[in-house]
Protein backbone atom coordinates (compact mmCIF):
# COMPACT_ATOMS: atom_id res chain seq x y z
CA UNK A 1 0.00 0.00 0.00
CA UNK A 2 1.25 3.22 -0.55
CA UNK A 3 1.29 6.71 1.80
CA UNK A 4 -1.98 6.89 3.83
CA UNK A 5 -3.14 3.57 2.50
CA UNK A 6 -3.54 4.50 -1.17
CA UNK A 7 -2.82 1.65 -3.75
CA UNK A 8 0.87 1.18 -4.87
CA UNK A 9 1.92 1.24 -8.41
CA UNK A 10 1.69 -2.88 -7.97
CA UNK A 11 -1.51 -2.96 -6.60
CA UNK A 12 -3.57 -0.46 -8.55
CA UNK A 13 -3.84 3.48 -9.82
CA UNK A 14 -4.19 6.22 -7.23
CA UNK A 15 -1.51 7.89 -5.64
CA UNK A 16 -0.48 10.66 -3.23
CA UNK A 17 1.94 13.62 -3.96
CA UNK A 18 4.01 11.78 -1.10
CA UNK A 19 4.18 8.58 -3.59
CA UNK A 20 4.98 10.75 -6.26
CA UNK A 21 7.79 12.93 -4.97
CA UNK A 22 9.65 9.25 -3.63
CA UNK A 23 10.49 8.69 -7.37
CA UNK A 24 12.73 11.48 -8.31
CA UNK A 25 15.76 9.61 -8.89
CA UNK A 26 17.90 9.18 -12.29
CA UNK A 27 16.95 5.54 -12.51
CA UNK A 28 12.95 6.35 -11.25
CA UNK A 29 11.40 8.65 -12.24
CA UNK A 30 7.83 9.64 -11.99
CA UNK A 31 5.65 12.93 -13.04
CA UNK A 32 2.13 14.04 -12.98
CA UNK A 33 0.46 15.91 -15.91
CA UNK A 34 -3.49 17.05 -15.34
CA UNK A 35 -3.31 15.03 -12.56
CA UNK A 36 -2.29 11.93 -14.46
CA UNK A 37 0.60 10.13 -12.83
CA UNK A 38 3.18 9.07 -15.76
CA UNK A 39 6.25 6.35 -14.89
CA UNK A 40 9.10 7.91 -17.11
CA UNK A 41 11.85 5.84 -15.89
CA UNK A 42 12.35 4.02 -18.98
CA UNK A 43 11.32 6.15 -21.69
CA UNK A 44 13.18 9.53 -20.26
CA UNK A 45 16.43 8.73 -22.85
CA UNK A 46 14.17 8.73 -25.46
CA UNK A 47 12.67 12.46 -25.01
CA UNK A 48 13.27 14.68 -27.96
CA UNK A 49 14.20 17.46 -25.46
CA UNK A 50 16.58 15.40 -24.01
CA UNK A 51 16.73 13.27 -20.33
CA UNK A 52 17.29 15.73 -18.97
CA UNK A 53 14.97 18.13 -19.21
CA UNK A 54 12.50 15.81 -17.85
CA UNK A 55 14.55 14.42 -15.24
CA UNK A 56 14.37 18.05 -14.36
CA UNK A 57 10.45 17.55 -13.01
CA UNK A 58 11.04 13.91 -11.90
CA UNK A 59 8.85 13.34 -8.72
CA UNK A 60 6.66 17.25 -9.20
CA UNK A 61 3.42 18.19 -11.26
CA UNK A 62 4.97 18.90 -15.08
CA UNK A 63 1.62 20.39 -16.53
CA UNK A 64 2.61 24.25 -16.39
CA UNK A 65 6.05 22.87 -18.30
CA UNK A 66 4.13 20.53 -20.14
CA UNK A 67 1.70 22.73 -21.70
CA UNK A 68 4.14 25.32 -22.25
CA UNK A 69 6.86 22.80 -24.33
CA UNK A 70 4.05 21.17 -26.21
CA UNK A 71 1.08 23.16 -28.11
CA UNK A 72 -0.09 19.98 -30.10
CA UNK A 73 -0.73 17.98 -26.71
CA UNK A 74 -3.03 15.12 -28.53
CA UNK A 75 0.33 14.26 -30.55
CA UNK A 76 2.24 13.77 -27.43
CA UNK A 77 -0.76 11.92 -25.46
CA UNK A 78 0.41 9.34 -28.35
CA UNK A 79 4.03 9.34 -26.64
CA UNK A 80 2.12 9.57 -22.64
CA UNK A 81 -0.40 7.37 -22.66
CA UNK A 82 1.66 3.74 -22.48
CA UNK A 83 3.68 5.84 -19.89
CA UNK A 84 0.20 6.29 -17.50
CA UNK A 85 0.30 4.27 -14.31
CA UNK A 86 -2.22 5.95 -12.62
CA UNK A 87 -3.50 9.45 -11.12
CA UNK A 88 -3.96 11.15 -8.29
CA UNK A 89 -6.12 10.67 -5.10
CA UNK A 90 -9.15 12.69 -5.57
CA UNK A 91 -8.32 14.15 -1.84
CA UNK A 92 -5.16 15.61 -3.43
CA UNK A 93 -4.96 18.89 -4.40
CA UNK A 94 -3.99 19.67 -8.61
CA UNK A 95 -0.29 21.48 -7.08
CA UNK A 96 1.95 19.92 -5.28
CA UNK A 97 4.22 21.51 -2.26
CA UNK A 98 3.35 25.32 -1.70
CA UNK A 99 2.96 26.39 -5.42
CA UNK A 100 -0.14 28.99 -5.63
CA UNK A 101 -2.76 27.61 -6.05
CA UNK A 102 -4.74 30.82 -7.63
CA UNK A 103 -1.98 32.13 -10.19
CA UNK A 104 -1.85 28.76 -11.54
CA UNK A 105 -5.58 28.91 -12.29
CA UNK A 106 -5.26 32.51 -13.66
CA UNK A 107 -1.98 32.09 -15.58
CA UNK A 108 -4.06 28.83 -17.05
CA UNK A 109 -7.05 30.83 -18.23
CA UNK A 110 -3.82 34.02 -19.46
CA UNK A 111 -2.69 30.97 -21.94
CA UNK A 112 -6.00 30.27 -22.98
CA UNK A 113 -6.75 33.36 -23.82
CA UNK A 114 -3.81 34.16 -25.56
CA UNK A 115 -4.53 30.83 -27.72
CA UNK A 116 -8.17 31.56 -28.46
CA UNK A 117 -6.93 35.46 -29.09
CA UNK A 118 -4.46 33.24 -32.42
CA UNK A 119 -0.76 34.85 -30.61
CA UNK A 120 0.45 31.35 -30.97
CA UNK A 121 0.15 31.39 -34.77
CA UNK A 122 3.20 32.29 -36.10
CA UNK A 123 3.96 34.90 -39.45
CA UNK A 124 6.45 33.10 -41.87
CA UNK A 125 7.05 36.13 -43.78
CA UNK A 126 8.06 38.26 -40.61
CA UNK A 127 10.79 35.16 -40.33
CA UNK A 128 11.56 34.64 -43.80
CA UNK A 129 11.99 38.36 -43.89
CA UNK A 130 14.68 38.16 -41.26
CA UNK A 131 16.16 35.41 -42.92
CA UNK A 132 16.31 37.62 -46.40
CA UNK A 133 18.41 40.28 -44.19
CA UNK A 134 20.81 38.28 -42.55
CA UNK A 135 21.73 35.95 -46.26
CA UNK A 136 21.87 40.03 -47.43
CA UNK A 137 24.54 41.09 -44.99
CA UNK A 138 26.51 37.53 -45.55
CA UNK A 139 26.40 38.79 -49.01
CA UNK A 140 27.72 41.94 -48.74
CA UNK A 141 30.54 41.51 -46.40
CA UNK A 142 31.87 38.96 -48.97
CA UNK A 143 31.30 41.22 -52.07
CA UNK A 144 32.66 43.76 -50.06
CA UNK A 145 36.40 42.38 -49.63
CA UNK A 146 35.82 40.57 -53.17
CA UNK A 147 35.25 43.88 -54.95
CA UNK A 148 37.39 46.83 -52.80
CA UNK A 149 40.04 44.77 -51.12
CA UNK A 150 41.22 43.12 -48.12
CA UNK A 151 42.87 46.21 -46.53
CA UNK A 152 42.34 46.57 -42.61
CA UNK A 153 39.35 48.73 -42.95
CA UNK A 154 37.44 46.94 -45.06
CA UNK A 155 38.59 43.81 -43.63
CA UNK A 156 37.48 45.22 -40.05
CA UNK A 157 34.05 46.14 -41.63
CA UNK A 158 33.48 42.62 -43.22
CA UNK A 159 34.22 41.02 -39.92
CA UNK A 160 31.21 43.60 -38.55
CA UNK A 161 28.95 42.31 -40.68
CA UNK A 162 29.84 38.50 -40.27
CA UNK A 163 29.28 38.98 -36.24
CA UNK A 164 25.79 41.02 -37.24
CA UNK A 165 24.68 38.04 -39.05
CA UNK A 166 25.95 35.91 -37.25
CA UNK A 167 24.00 36.91 -33.84
CA UNK A 168 20.82 37.36 -36.02
CA UNK A 169 20.75 33.79 -37.43
CA UNK A 170 21.37 32.93 -33.76
CA UNK A 171 18.19 34.60 -32.65
CA UNK A 172 16.57 33.59 -35.71
CA UNK A 173 17.81 29.65 -34.95
CA UNK A 174 16.33 30.22 -31.92
CA UNK A 175 13.02 30.98 -33.05
CA UNK A 176 13.06 27.89 -35.04
CA UNK A 177 14.06 25.88 -32.08
CA UNK A 178 11.21 27.09 -29.92
CA UNK A 179 8.00 27.33 -32.76
CA UNK A 180 6.64 25.87 -35.60
CA UNK A 181 6.66 28.70 -37.97
CA UNK A 182 5.45 26.53 -40.70
CA UNK A 183 2.47 24.41 -40.95
CA UNK A 184 4.54 21.38 -42.23
CA UNK A 185 7.06 20.11 -39.07
CA UNK A 186 9.78 18.95 -41.86
CA UNK A 187 10.12 22.34 -43.03
CA UNK A 188 10.53 23.71 -39.31
CA UNK A 189 12.96 21.21 -38.66
CA UNK A 190 15.29 21.39 -42.21
CA UNK A 191 15.14 24.90 -41.82
CA UNK A 192 16.28 25.12 -37.67
CA UNK A 193 19.39 22.81 -39.12
CA UNK A 194 20.13 25.41 -41.54
CA UNK A 195 19.91 28.31 -39.77
CA UNK A 196 22.25 26.54 -36.87
CA UNK A 197 24.26 24.07 -39.24
CA UNK A 198 24.94 25.84 -42.35
CA UNK A 199 24.79 29.77 -41.37
CA UNK A 200 26.90 29.46 -37.93
CA UNK A 201 28.26 25.81 -37.57
CA UNK A 202 26.89 24.75 -34.61
CA UNK A 203 24.64 21.99 -33.66
CA UNK A 204 20.28 22.12 -33.41
CA UNK A 205 20.77 19.31 -31.19
CA UNK A 206 23.27 20.34 -28.93
CA UNK A 207 21.17 23.55 -28.78
CA UNK A 208 17.93 21.98 -28.01
CA UNK A 209 18.78 19.98 -25.02
CA UNK A 210 20.80 22.96 -23.54
CA UNK A 211 18.32 25.43 -24.47
CA UNK A 212 15.11 23.50 -22.74
CA UNK A 213 16.56 23.27 -19.34
CA UNK A 214 17.18 26.74 -19.18
CA UNK A 215 13.58 27.62 -20.19
CA UNK A 216 12.09 24.39 -17.96
CA UNK A 217 14.39 25.71 -14.51
CA UNK A 218 15.90 29.18 -14.87
CA UNK A 219 18.45 30.12 -13.24
CA UNK A 220 18.17 26.73 -10.64
CA UNK A 221 21.74 25.20 -10.11
CA UNK A 222 22.34 21.93 -11.53
CA UNK A 223 19.32 21.81 -13.97
CA UNK A 224 19.85 25.17 -15.84
CA UNK A 225 22.93 24.76 -17.46
CA UNK A 226 23.54 28.68 -17.97
CA UNK A 227 24.08 29.15 -14.29
CA UNK A 228 26.61 26.52 -14.60
CA UNK A 229 29.76 29.09 -14.40
CA UNK A 230 32.47 26.14 -14.03
CA UNK A 231 33.37 27.74 -10.60
CA UNK A 232 35.04 30.80 -12.31
CA UNK A 233 32.31 32.94 -11.03
CA UNK A 234 30.16 32.91 -8.03
CA UNK A 235 26.48 34.18 -9.30
CA UNK A 236 23.19 35.14 -7.16
CA UNK A 237 23.16 35.30 -3.26
CA UNK A 238 23.68 31.54 -1.72
CA UNK A 239 26.59 30.24 -3.83
CA UNK A 240 28.91 33.21 -2.95
CA UNK A 241 28.29 32.26 0.38
CA UNK A 242 28.34 28.53 0.33
CA UNK A 243 31.92 29.05 -1.35
CA UNK A 244 33.05 31.47 1.48
CA UNK A 245 32.28 29.06 3.99
CA UNK A 246 33.80 26.41 2.29
CA UNK A 247 37.16 28.59 1.61
CA UNK A 248 36.75 28.00 -1.88
CA UNK A 249 38.67 30.34 -3.89
CA UNK A 250 39.72 28.93 -7.11
CA UNK A 251 39.35 32.89 -8.59
CA UNK A 252 39.28 36.15 -6.68
CA UNK A 253 35.68 35.72 -7.18
CA UNK A 254 35.78 39.59 -4.90
CA UNK A 255 37.10 40.80 -8.43
CA UNK A 256 35.32 38.40 -10.50
CA UNK A 257 33.16 41.75 -12.21
CA UNK A 258 36.72 43.52 -13.88
CA UNK A 259 37.76 39.96 -14.71
CA UNK A 260 34.35 38.93 -16.48
CA UNK A 261 35.35 41.40 -19.16
CA UNK A 262 38.15 38.97 -19.99
CA UNK A 263 36.65 35.72 -19.37
CA UNK A 264 33.27 36.15 -20.34
CA UNK A 265 31.82 38.04 -23.77
CA UNK A 266 35.61 37.16 -25.14
CA UNK A 267 35.80 33.42 -24.98
CA UNK A 268 31.76 31.81 -24.36
CA UNK A 269 31.41 31.21 -28.05
CA UNK A 270 35.14 31.06 -29.91
CA UNK A 271 36.26 28.52 -26.84
CA UNK A 272 33.60 27.31 -24.36
CA UNK A 273 30.52 26.71 -26.77
CA UNK A 274 32.81 25.65 -29.53
CA UNK A 275 34.35 22.86 -27.35
CA UNK A 276 30.78 21.77 -26.12
CA UNK A 277 29.09 21.91 -29.67
CA UNK A 278 32.12 19.89 -31.12
CA UNK A 279 32.24 16.98 -28.07
CA UNK A 280 28.35 16.69 -28.15
CA UNK A 281 28.37 15.89 -31.60
CA UNK A 282 30.91 13.17 -31.74
CA UNK A 283 30.15 11.72 -28.25
CA UNK A 284 26.53 11.12 -29.82
CA UNK A 285 27.75 10.49 -32.79
CA UNK A 286 25.55 13.23 -34.13
CA UNK A 287 26.52 13.16 -37.39
CA UNK A 288 23.45 14.70 -39.25
CA UNK A 289 24.73 17.59 -37.24
CA UNK A 290 28.36 17.72 -37.73
CA UNK A 291 27.75 17.45 -41.66
CA UNK A 292 25.48 20.61 -41.14
CA UNK A 293 28.10 22.01 -39.33
CA UNK A 294 30.47 21.24 -41.52
CA UNK A 295 29.05 22.66 -44.54
CA UNK A 296 29.24 26.17 -42.84
CA UNK A 297 32.99 25.98 -42.30
CA UNK A 298 33.51 24.34 -46.06
CA UNK A 299 31.47 27.80 -47.07
CA UNK A 300 33.03 30.04 -45.16
CA UNK A 301 36.50 28.77 -46.31
CA UNK A 302 35.88 28.64 -50.19
CA UNK A 303 34.88 32.20 -49.89
CA UNK A 304 37.44 33.59 -47.47
CA UNK A 305 40.71 31.06 -48.56
CA UNK A 306 41.25 32.73 -52.16
CA UNK A 307 41.29 35.95 -49.99
CA UNK A 308 43.19 35.89 -47.18
CA UNK A 309 44.93 32.71 -47.09
CA UNK A 310 43.93 29.50 -44.47
CA UNK A 311 45.70 31.25 -41.46
CA UNK A 312 44.22 34.69 -42.60
CA UNK A 313 40.69 33.29 -42.97
CA UNK A 314 41.36 31.33 -39.55
CA UNK A 315 41.95 34.16 -38.09
CA UNK A 316 38.82 36.11 -39.52
CA UNK A 317 36.38 33.52 -38.37
CA UNK A 318 37.96 33.56 -35.12
CA UNK A 319 37.76 37.01 -34.70
CA UNK A 320 33.83 37.13 -35.83
CA UNK A 321 33.11 34.52 -33.00
CA UNK A 322 34.95 37.24 -30.66
CA UNK A 323 32.66 39.92 -31.76
CA UNK A 324 29.67 37.87 -31.64
CA UNK A 325 30.37 36.13 -28.16
CA UNK A 326 30.11 39.78 -26.73
CA UNK A 327 26.67 40.61 -28.26
CA UNK A 328 25.89 36.91 -27.27
CA UNK A 329 26.97 36.97 -23.70
CA UNK A 330 25.46 40.66 -22.74
CA UNK A 331 21.87 40.05 -24.20
CA UNK A 332 21.66 36.74 -22.68
CA UNK A 333 22.77 37.98 -19.39
CA UNK A 334 21.53 41.14 -18.90
CA UNK A 335 17.88 39.35 -18.42
CA UNK A 336 19.28 35.98 -16.42
CA UNK A 337 22.33 36.89 -14.06
CA UNK A 338 21.23 40.43 -11.87
CA UNK A 339 17.40 38.39 -11.28
CA UNK A 340 17.61 35.29 -8.23
CA UNK A 341 19.85 32.40 -8.70
CA UNK A 342 19.45 29.67 -6.01
CA UNK A 343 18.76 25.91 -5.47
CA UNK A 344 15.56 24.65 -6.36
CA UNK A 345 12.51 26.10 -4.56
CA UNK A 346 9.58 24.20 -6.34
CA UNK A 347 7.60 27.14 -7.38
CA UNK A 348 4.60 27.66 -9.97
CA UNK A 349 5.26 28.47 -13.50
CA UNK A 350 4.92 31.92 -13.15
CA UNK A 351 6.49 32.89 -9.98
CA UNK A 352 9.68 30.96 -11.15
CA UNK A 353 9.87 32.42 -14.35
CA UNK A 354 9.29 36.13 -12.95
CA UNK A 355 11.77 35.49 -10.29
CA UNK A 356 14.64 34.79 -12.89
CA UNK A 357 13.64 37.19 -15.67
CA UNK A 358 13.35 40.77 -16.38
CA UNK A 359 12.40 42.74 -19.77
CA UNK A 360 14.73 45.70 -21.36
CA UNK A 361 12.36 48.59 -22.63
CA UNK A 362 10.89 48.12 -26.39
CA UNK A 363 12.56 49.96 -29.03
CA UNK A 364 12.90 49.28 -32.56
CA UNK A 365 17.00 48.96 -31.95
CA UNK A 366 16.57 46.63 -28.69
CA UNK A 367 13.56 44.64 -30.40
CA UNK A 368 16.22 44.14 -32.99
CA UNK A 369 19.28 44.16 -30.91
CA UNK A 370 18.24 41.05 -29.07
CA UNK A 371 15.76 39.35 -31.44
CA UNK A 372 12.79 40.56 -29.01
CA UNK A 373 14.39 39.41 -26.30
CA UNK A 374 14.25 41.98 -24.69
CA UNK A 375 10.40 40.67 -24.11
CA UNK A 376 12.46 37.65 -21.87
CA UNK A 377 9.61 37.72 -19.33
CA UNK A 378 6.85 36.80 -22.14
CA UNK A 379 8.84 34.31 -24.21
CA UNK A 380 9.40 32.84 -20.84
CA UNK A 381 5.85 31.95 -19.96
CA UNK A 382 5.25 31.35 -23.67
CA UNK A 383 8.21 29.49 -25.38
CA UNK A 384 6.33 28.77 -28.60
CA UNK A 385 4.78 32.26 -29.29
CA UNK A 386 6.06 33.63 -31.73
CA UNK A 387 7.92 37.33 -31.21
CA UNK A 388 6.22 38.77 -33.00
CA UNK A 389 3.32 38.98 -30.72
CA UNK A 390 5.22 39.39 -27.64
CA UNK A 391 4.37 42.80 -27.03
CA UNK A 392 0.54 42.14 -27.68
CA UNK A 393 0.28 39.75 -24.55
CA UNK A 394 2.69 41.75 -22.50
CA UNK A 395 0.21 43.71 -20.68
CA UNK A 396 -1.67 40.87 -19.51
CA UNK A 397 1.31 39.44 -17.92
CA UNK A 398 2.18 42.53 -16.70
CA UNK A 399 -1.74 42.88 -15.00
CA UNK A 400 -1.84 39.33 -13.64
CA UNK A 401 1.59 39.76 -12.15
CA UNK A 402 0.10 43.29 -10.41
CA UNK A 403 -2.69 40.76 -9.62
CA UNK A 404 -0.47 38.18 -7.47
CA UNK A 405 2.41 40.65 -6.24
CA UNK A 406 4.93 39.14 -8.40
CA UNK A 407 7.33 41.95 -9.67
CA UNK A 408 7.51 42.12 -13.41
CA UNK A 409 10.69 44.26 -13.61
CA UNK A 410 11.44 46.46 -16.84
CA UNK A 411 14.73 48.10 -17.60
CA UNK A 412 16.47 50.59 -19.69
CA UNK A 413 19.24 48.62 -21.98
CA UNK A 414 21.96 50.49 -20.10
CA UNK A 415 20.69 49.46 -16.90
CA UNK A 416 19.99 46.32 -18.01
CA UNK A 417 23.70 46.05 -19.44
CA UNK A 418 24.94 47.79 -16.23
CA UNK A 419 23.42 44.90 -13.88
CA UNK A 420 25.35 42.61 -15.29
CA UNK A 421 28.24 44.02 -13.29
CA UNK A 422 26.55 45.39 -10.29
CA UNK A 423 25.09 41.72 -9.47
CA UNK A 424 28.49 40.10 -10.33
CA UNK A 425 30.50 42.87 -7.91
CA UNK A 426 27.18 41.87 -5.06
CA UNK A 427 27.94 38.33 -5.47
CA UNK A 428 31.66 38.75 -4.95
CA UNK A 429 31.66 40.98 -2.24
CA UNK A 430 29.14 37.98 -0.37
CA UNK A 431 31.70 35.72 -1.19
CA UNK A 432 34.48 37.77 0.41
CA UNK A 433 32.65 38.62 3.48
CA UNK A 434 31.65 34.71 3.87
CA UNK A 435 35.47 33.51 3.07
CA UNK A 436 37.11 36.18 5.67
CA UNK A 437 34.37 35.65 8.56
CA UNK A 438 32.94 32.82 8.38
Amino acid sequence: MGAGGQLTETEGSVYTWEDVQRHCSRNDQWLVIDRKVYNITQWADRHPGGFRVIHHYAGEDATEAFTAFHPDKKFVQLFLKPLLIGELVETEPSQDRQKNAAAIKDFQALHAHAVRQGLFRSRPAFFLAHLAHILLLEVLAWTLVWIWGTSWPLTLLCAVLLAIAQSQTGWLQHDFGHLSVFKTSKWNHILHKFLIGHLKGASANWWNHRHFQHHAKPNVFSKDPDVNMLRFFVIGATQPVEYGTKKVKRMPYNHQHLYFFLVGPPLLIPVYFHIQIMHGMISRRDWVDMAWSMSYYLRYFSCYVPLYGLLGSIALVIFVRFLESHWFVWVTQMNHLPMDIDYEKHQDWLTMQLQATCNIEQSFFNDWFSGHLNFQIEHHLFPTMPRHNFHRVAPRVRALCEKHNIPYQVKSLRRGLADVIRSLKASGDLWLDAYLHK
